[in-house]
């Protein structure tokens, strides 16, 4: 089940919940006030580089000069 990423529109709280995918399209209620005013934030994916050296982690995406994903 994946995580999703949720902000109080009440207090501001941010917050992640584990649902299923069905199950997506709800709302959260806010763990710290109970509030039912919440959103879905949009989330970076995390991505992972070989840099010959180790693996660097990274937020974002990186693009080869070519257009190609590295």
């Amino acid at each position: 089940m994946p995580f999703y990423e949720y902000r109080c529109d009440e207090c501001g709280e941010v917050f992640e919940k584990m649902l299923r995918f069905s199950e997506s399209a709800e709302n959260a209620t806010c763990p710290k006030c109970e509030s039912p005013f919440t959103h879905k934030k949009i989330s970076r994916v995390a991505s992972f580089v070989n840099t010959g050296q180790g693996t660097a982690g990274s937020t974002a995406s990186n693009c080869a000069p070519r257009g190609g994903f590295t």
